[in-house]
């Protein structure tokens, strides 16, 4: 390989404008030289025979005229972009954004990098920037609560995935032990009348966790009276979650001694709307919560809760995405993770005239 260019033609070749991306053929232009000799210096190829004059004129071109090569096209030709897509309903506080973090630091760690995308529980944007991102070189894909509808041609890995898909690992919660934690909980002490909060339909987790609920109510023969149970339907990350459809079940006058929240955020919101009736949480009424996210700890009162290991969730799911990708362990269906009940000032005892009105 040589100077294949002539010097008149390398006359007729403009410097490019800065603020343009020089590509490889305009630099080698520029040099008078074949963009393949460029090429081979700027990536270091061995084995090559070019002078070291020649060498050192082409790199020194190359940060004069800031050239970078195209790196993601380079990726795409060998397979291995480094690059993982991430999907999520949304990035506000609590859940999701926890469970982010131990995806990023475990995903910064491996040397990859990601981008991601919130859909807001749009079927048709899962869809399109599942496409979107392994058009753009995603090797792989992580779904936080994502409902995902059939196989994907990468590697996914599923948080709180609660459907049977080839090609996708789901790490789940063992919900069935969560709600044996929340309702041995408020029955150890003494709570017979629980009113309850089911999730929005569209999060991944809602129908298992009641499921939960259900099931262990009826081993311990607590009744789930349907006056008592409320449903969330909005799609926000904001304690105004609970706040409302806890301000509707108080306008009833139906009596309760404790409320089972969805989560976190909804628990904080149904205490304020408890104490903005003069309730006190746990004289009048205990609440517990479900996540542990990090608010959990300061509220007033501090919330009793089920805790995910949000942060451990992401780790695990990145890394099993990446055990995927490179075929280091055999993939599984399914991993499950423990919850733990965290018992801080959101619940206590029955008291013998507790009212809730």
């Amino acid at each position: 390989m040589g100077d294949s260019v002539s010097t008149e033609q390398r006359k007729r070749v403009p410097k490019p404008a800065a603020q343009h991306p020089v590509s490889l053929k305009q630099l080698a232009a520029h040099l008078g030289l074949n963009p393949a000799t460029v090429s081979v210096v700027l990536n270091d190829v061995p084995g090559r025979s070019i002078p070291q004059a020649t060498r050192d004129r082409i790199k020194a071109a190359a940060k004069e005229m800031d050239y970078h090569p195209n790196q993601l096209a380079r990726s795409l030709r060998n397979r291995r972009t480094l690059t993982i897509g991430i999907l999520v309903p949304e990035l506000g506080d609590g859940y999701h954004t926890e469970v982010m973090s131990g995806i990023g630091d475990q995903l910064m760690n491996a040397g990859y990098f990601y981008f991601t995308t919130h859909h807001r529980h749009r079927k048709n944007l899962v869809e399109e920037y599942t496409r979107m991102l392994i058009s753009r070189g995603a090797q792989g894909i992580i779904a936080v609560d994502t409902a995902l509808e059939h196989p994907i041609s990468v590697p996914v890995v599923a948080v709180a995935g609660h459907r049977q898909i080839e090609g996708v690992t789901n790490v789940v919660l063992d919900h069935a032990r969560a709600a044996e934690l929340t309702l041995s909980h408020l029955y150890a002490l003494g709570h017979r009348q629980i009113a309850f909060m089911r999730g929005q339909p569209f999060s991944s987790d809602s129908d298992a966790r009641w499921n939960g609920i259900v099931a262990v109510a009826e081993r311990l023969g607590l009744e789930i009276k349907p006056e008592l149970v409320v449903s969330l339907d909005r799609d926000m990350t904001s304690p105004e979650l609970g706040y409302p459809v806890i301000q509707q079940l108080l306008a009833t006058k139906l009596p309760f001694t404790a409320l089972v929240a969805f989560n976190d955020i909804s628990a904080i919101g149904s205490i304020r709307a408890l104490q903005d009736l003069n309730l006190r949480v746990p004289a009048d009424v205990s609440v517990i919560g479900f996540d542990d996210i990090k608010a959990a700890a300061y509220t007033l009162p501090r919330l009793t809760t089920i805790r995910q290991p949000l942060d451990e969730i992401g780790r695990i799911a990145t890394q099993s995405l990446l055990n995927r990708i490179h075929g280091t362990i055999a993939p599984r269906d399914e991993i499950t993770v423990e919850p733990r009940l965290v018992v801080r000032e959101s619940t206590g005892p029955v008291r013998s005239r507790s009212q809730t009105a």
